[in-house]
């Protein structure tokens, strides 16, 4: 990540990487807010917050722009694979918030006594659920470009920037054959004429007895009285302290990676 890194541009609010396009822009009233993440016990300190703003997703990085910038904060910039453990909360007042733990490019703003950053985008006027969709999707694709590029010999590492350089996946992966578009919807086998499949009531009774046996195998538990059509709910919200685990666990693998790099 950077910060007042970004090059602004009069016609297109910011200067484009090589082979970079934006996937989706947020509504006006966004904030962001930078800071230590919960898990951190030492002295540096970091604030960085702003009230509003536009932050780009495009298919390379995150870019922030405030609407009232200042001499401390003009813009913010991260690789999407120097992301980690990001996550939306809804909180039942309130807007939405988008999280995630931060790894800082060296030189890039931040102090270099902080492994990682927590960073939290507030969508004021609604979008989190979509920016972190198409996040996801986006991350996803770069990722299995940076697995192909290790298989074929041609990097190692994760893909995320460690350098001032436009190191990482920026170094090897060729942007412009990633796939940005969504997949098509699957339908499934289409049903018809003589590819239809038997009803139950039309097999055999001894491939019935068979079709049982084997269910019953796979759920040991279930029972002819428990085929009622119930079902199990999973919960919905993270057990207690989720948050604060997974955000300590993705530091202490930086720490790790950074000491062993170093």
């Amino acid at each position: 990540m950077s910060i007042n890194w970004v090059m602004l541009s009069e016609n297109e609010d910011f200067v484009r990487l090589p082979n970079e396009h934006i996937i989706y822009t947020s509504p006006p009233r966004t904030s962001l807010s930078l800071k230590p993440p919960s898990s951190y016990s030492g002295k540096q300190s970091l604030s960085i917050n702003s009230g509003g703003g536009y932050v780009y997703l495009t298919n390379q990085r995150i870019v922030y722009l405030p609407s009232q910038p200042s001499q401390q904060f003009q813009s913010f910039a991260a690789p999407l694979l120097n992301l980690h453990d990001s996550y939306v909360s809804a909180p039942f007042f309130g807007p939405n918030v988008w999280s995630a733990i931060v790894q800082p490019v060296p030189n890039g703003g931040i102090p270099p006594s902080l492994p990682a950053v927590e960073l939290k985008m507030t969508f004021k006027d609604g979008g989190a659920f979509d920016f972190h969709a198409h996040f996801e999707r986006i991350k996803e694709r770069l990722q299995q470009a940076v697995e192909h590029a290790r298989e074929s010999g041609r990097m190692t590492g994760d893909g995320s920037q460690t350098s001032t350089r436009r190191g990482g996946a920026g170094g090897v992966v060729d942007f412009s054959s990633v796939h940005l578009d969504e997949l098509p919807a699957y339908d499934g086998p289409q049903m018809g004429g003589n590819s239809e499949a038997p009803a139950y009531s039309e097999i055999p009774p001894s491939n019935q007895a068979r079709a049982y046996s084997d269910d019953a195998q796979r759920s040991p538990s279930s029972s002819p009285n428990d085929l009622s059509g119930s079902r199990f709910d999973p919960p919905t919200e993270p057990p207690p302290g989720y948050e604060e685990t997974q955000q300590q666990s993705v530091v202490e693998a930086l720490e790790n990676r950074l000491r062993l790099s170093g």
